[in-house]
């Protein structure tokens, strides 16, 4: 599909009676920068790009204040449906973010993922990722208190918030995002909306935006939606199930008619290369402290590094193949959680799968019991490690990745570990609820 030109977007702000454009980008913990510039300033946009201050995309642990140049890429131009009206709308684009100089920034997590996708695609390959994301509503900010209790796939009157999952989706379309399914989740008032797969540059992208839409409309219904991995005790987390896989060309390069389980070689010695470094990758893919409150046993969370077709309890699943559906044979990696940064997080999946295709690393068996319910010495015998237990041990393990330092460039992964070390270092110094209510009436 032709990339869409400067005329395209100055032709559709004229239709539209766009007033105000917002250039979006991402730090390096995958919040959502941004600012608003107006018609007169479109046209220097697109060719020039517009200036910014450099410090916005490092995250919290800013070390530089420089200049930074933010150039539109027209491919995402959409209108918002929230802030448009028949007088006027607003639009919203990506950025890629340059230094001064002209060189794109290696701080920049758009960036990173283009350059691994370009890895991919050295090799043939076009990488498609399908993210379930999961989500609360509470009533505000505050007090995680749940708007219903429904439970899994549930409907009305336990599902109060139908109205704001359909509008989410029609917010979702509006903007272009094709939407699989929506519907309520295990734990009381989560949600999830799944996205129909797509490349992994264009589905980060969805991502950053469908977090947006979810909390927008939620707003609007005068409640709060948090993409926070563990909000509650005692009940299931959110997670990101990331359901991934290769093609060349219109082929499915996970997919083989012979192999047992439909999964090519490809899809084995991908799945394996996940297998083999998820370690160090965790602390990408689940980025906070609290994300490690998600990741025990009994909650539908994978702690255990295995594989399997049916069993929930591994942190890989492949699907069954269905006949006719070559091209959904894909693998579904389970640790990831709805608030890492995209970017970075599909960036480390890729380079693991593409580790274990390049040096030909062969799959285990898979893990078909209910890995919970093994005791630790049978998880021995059957080599099934553990993933971190907590983000410390998550980020020395990182800390320690060849893989991951190549796959996010010296800066980022620089910034990157820096952070989460500030993270837990202010984490370990808290007095949590928990400490005063266990130990103050008795010691």
């Amino acid at each position: 599909m032709a990339k869409k030109t400067k005329a395209d977007i100055l032709k559709l702000v004229k239709e539209h009676k766009v007033k105000f454009i917002r250039l979006w980008f991402t730090d390096v913990l995958g919040f959502l920068k941004g600012f608003a510039i107006t018609l007169d300033e479109l046209e220097g946009a697109l060719e020039e790009g517009m200036g910014f201050d450099g410090s916005s995309i490092e995250g919290f642990a800013r070390i530089e204040e420089s200049d930074m140049i933010a150039r539109p890429d027209t491919d995402t131009f959409a209108i918002l449906p929230w802030r448009s009206g028949e007088d006027s709308s607003v639009a919203r684009m990506f950025c890629d973010v340059f230094e001064p100089g002209g060189r794109q920034s290696e701080a920049d997590p758009r960036y990173i993922l283009k350059q691994n996708i370009a890895k991919a695609k050295e090799l043939g390959f076009i990488y498609n990722v399908g993210p379930e994301l999961e989500y609360f509503y509470f009533k505000d900010s505050q007090i995680p208190q749940p708007l219903d209790q429904g439970g899994y796939f549930d409907l009305v009157p336990l599902d109060v918030a139908q109205d704001l999952r359909r509008d989410t989706v029609f917010a979702l379309q509006s903007l272009g995002i094709q939407v699989e399914y929506s519907h309520h989740e295990v734990a009381a008032s989560q949600h999830e909306i799944d996205l129909r797969y797509k490349d992994a540059l264009t589905m980060a992208d969805n991502v950053m935006t469908y977090r947006l839409v979810v909390k927008e409309v939620a707003r609007r219904h005068g409640v709060y939606a948090t993409f926070m991995p563990k909000p509650i005790f005692g009940i299931n987390g959110s997670g990101m199930h990331v359901h991934q896989s290769l093609f060349k060309g219109d082929k499915n390069a996970f997919f083989d008619a012979k192999k047992e389980y439909h999964l090519s070689e490809t899809g084995r010695s991908y799945t394996a290369g996940l297998l083999k470094h998820a370690p160090e990758i965790t602390s990408i893919t689940s980025q906070w402290v609290n994300s490690y409150k998600r990741l025990v046993p009994g909650y539908e969370a994978p702690v255990y590094i295995c594989w399997a077709q049916m069993n929930r309890s591994a942190l890989i699943r492949v699907p069954m193949y269905k006949p006719g559906k070559e091209k959904a044979t894909r693998i579904e990696y389970r640790s990831p959680d709805p608030a890492c940064n995209p970017y970075l997080a599909f960036s480390v999946m890729l380079a693991a799968g593409l580790e274990g295709i390049n040096k030909k690393y062969k799959l285990s068996p898979p893990s078909n019991d209910n890995i919970y319910n093994m005791s630790d010495t049978d998880r021995e015998k059957s080599e099934i490690r553990s993933l971190p237990e907590d983000l410390l041990d998550a980020i020395r393990i990182t800390e320690e990745s060849k893989l991951v330092k190549n796959c996010l460039g010296e800066k980022i992964f620089r910034y990157f570990i820096r952070n989460k070390k500030m993270e837990w270092d202010e984490y370990k110094a808290q007095v949590t609820q928990y400490e005063v209510n266990k130990y103050l009436p008795i010691l």
